[in-house]
């Protein structure tokens, strides 16, 4: 019997779990409303929220605000000092950095020993049992798994206490079990400089029979890249005859769909995308014909939504899983095991079945373009992109867009910094075949497109190769969970970019 007929026998009692999802998702969520309440009431935060007096949903909301990272930022950095029992019981040792998607401030997100069990662990072990159930034929225990990691450092010198990429958190606290069956080594998969650790990771997996992949798509091709640059081969299972599956997540999949498909040919390949990030692991890709993710009800977070057409409100109106629709963007809030209370986690999502709940991550709330009332999202961006690559035969590495504000004349439109692994033959038709794409998807950004009046045609200026590389790099962000802002509101960005691009 091979490792993964045993590995499929381990996982066939959660698949009987997960069929919960399907009728029972509000009781699953109350039921985990509760756990968490009860748990956290003996904390600071508990305390001062009355949680041993939340008896319900509705206790639980008139007694909490919506938090955003600056309202507990001064607790967490408590938390960080070494304090016990301030958003979450006992101490947390263990700190996710993030710079969010729209400044240069980082975040510290606490990683509590029940997140990374029931938050984190658990979805990346419900990945591998989904990907189980949907291919019977899979080997995947048979090879090891390349997975990329970021990396860590002390956190103010407490013993013990790291702060980080998550996935360098995930790599320093894994089973040891694991890592038998994963490459790079840990030494080399936590190495802080991405250039360096970019060749021996390839060095290393080349010798290995690999066959699965786990990371950000943008890294990941990177690596995959100087694995063919040493190899000398053309396509990845001539290196890897055994590769069958990429488990991504991070960035959206769309832009490197293509390039991965011309890097492997293997009909037996699969892609399976999954929502985990700094805060917690929300959604899983469970069917491979449906591009939606099923949202994970019974880990350790709450889930509310804030329609978007509301986020700009005194006082919104804030629904919970069951009160959701389809077809709206939500803002996406958050009350997990890591202290995180009614958490505005700056993601918006739209569902696409109620039974069981099933969505996309449709942007962000600050990663948008409305400098015109145009309200252009992450998710219209990236099926315009798409669209014009189809047509076109274009290959995008990296873009980036923010607005040109009116002029004199009064006339202002959109930007967009786009690094190509191919190019169009004519940037004029990609430009005119994205903009009324963009039209087609956006009734706001078709209306203030209408005759030329509000938004003019949108701009295309060529980024030269590696420029949103080095531009992280000089950030100090290459590599790990860094990843460049799609759509802004602001110019800052974007000029950076621009006096970079020479």
């Amino acid at each position: 019997m091979s490792l993964t007929s045993i590995a499929r026998n381990l996982f066939a009692s959660r698949w009987r779990e997960l069929e919960k999802h399907n009728t029972q998702g509000e009781q699953l969520q109350r039921e985990v409303l509760a756990r968490l309440v009860n748990k956290a009431k003996d904390t600071e935060y508990g305390r001062k929220h009355l949680f041993a007096a939340t008896k319900n949903y509705n206790d639980f909301v008139r007694n909490n605000n919506i938090n955003t990272y600056e309202e507990l930022k001064d607790d967490i950095d408590r938390m960080r000092q070494g304090e016990i029992d301030v958003l979450w019981p006992g101490r947390v040792k263990w700190y996710a950095k993030s710079s969010g998607t729209t400044n240069d401030k980082s975040k510290f997100i606490p990683v509590s020993p029940d997140g990374l069990k029931h938050l984190h662990y658990k979805g990346g072990s419900d990945v591998v049992a989904l990907y189980l159930r949907n291919n019977p034929q899979s080997r995947m225990f048979d090879g090891k798994g390349l997975i990329l990691g970021g990396s860590h450092s002390p956190n103010y010198n407490l013993p013990g206490s790291l702060v980080g990429d998550l996935s360098a958190i995930l790599i320093e606290n894994i089973n040891p079990v694991v890592n038998l069956i994963r490459v790079p080594s840990k030494k080399t998969a936590l190495l802080s400089d991405f250039e360096i650790k970019r060749d021996r990771i390839a060095r290393e997996a080349m010798k290995k029979n690999v066959t699965n992949l786990s990371g950000v798509p943008s890294w990941m091709l990177s690596v995959l890249n100087r694995v063919m640059e040493l190899s000398n081969k053309q396509h990845l299972e001539e290196v890897w005859p055994n590769i069958e599956v990429f488990f991504h997540g991070g960035v959206a999949f769309t832009p490197y769909r293509e390039q991965y498909e011309r890097l492997i040919t293997s009909p037996r390949m699969h892609y399976m995308e999954t929502y985990n990030a700094s805060e917690g692991f929300f959604g899983i890709q469970d069917d491979p014909n449906d591009k939606s993710m099923l949202l994970m009800l019974d880990y350790d977070v709450f889930y509310e939504f804030i329609p978007m057409d509301e986020l700009e409100k005194e006082v919104p109106n804030v629904v919970p899983l069951w009160g959701v629709e389809k077809g709206k963007n939500y803002a996406m809030i958050i009350s997990t095991s890591c202290g995180l209370w009614r958490y505005m986690i700056g993601d918006t999502v739209q569902f696409t079945s109620t039974n069981p709940y099933k969505f996309i991550i449709s942007g962000r709330t600050k990663s948008f373009i409305n400098a015109f009332g145009e309200e252009l999202i992450v998710d219209n961006a990236e099926k315009g992109l798409a669209y014009a690559c189809e047509k076109t035969g274009a290959q995008i590495l990296d873009y980036t867009a923010a607005p040109v504000f009116m002029d004199e004349n009064a006339k202002c439109c959109h930007q967009w910094l786009i690094e190509f692994a191919k190019k169009p033959d004519d940037i004029g038709m990609f430009a005119n075949i994205l903009d009324r794409k963009l039209q087609e998807l956006n009734s706001d950004y078709e209306a203030k497109r209408f005759k030329d009046i509000t938004l003019q045609h949108l701009q295309i200026v060529v980024a030269r190769p590696n420029l949103f590389n080095d531009w992280l790099k000089a950030k100090g962000k290459l590599g790990g969970q860094h990843k460049v802002p799609r759509l802004s509101n602001s110019r800052e960005q974007m000029e950076q970019l621009l006096g970079m691009n020479q």
